[in-house]
């Protein structure tokens, strides 16, 4: 049951224009699934998109401001999302360039709030 509510999530990802790659990782850094053409080390990238993200909401409590929903990685070949979506999940996009962000990063809250919803 599990691995197909997490399929169908990856599916609904996918279906996001611009999206090149998708992944579902928990908040500790283990790959519950991914949508990725070629090969990649899933351990490796899981760990480290947790690790980005808890960096983050680590260096916000140390200034004092509030922890971000987001981590964004920018680079001519596409921006890397990793975005908290509840408690226990974050959801980790690759975007075409091309795409348009603000469209992009609007449904994809809304399907991680969903997510955070259902985990």
């Amino acid at each position: 049951m599990l691995k197909e509510k997490i399929a169908g999530i990856i599916e609904d990802i996918t279906k996001v224009g611009g999206v090149r790659l998708c992944a579902l990782v928990s908040r500790d850094g283990i790959m519950l699934g991914k949508h990725a053409a070629g090969d990649f080390n899933e351990a490796w990238f899981a760990a480290m998109c947790a690790t980005l993200l808890a960096s983050a909401e680590s260096a916000a409590v140390i200034i004092k401001v509030q922890s971000p929903e987001m981590v964004t990685i920018q680079s001519s070949d596409g921006t890397l999302i990793i975005m908290g979506a509840g408690d226990k999940i974050l959801l980790t996009t690759l975007i075409d360039p091309s795409a348009d962000m603000a469209t992009v990063t609007a449904t994809l809250r809304e399907i991680a709030e969903d997510v955070g919803g259902s985990f």
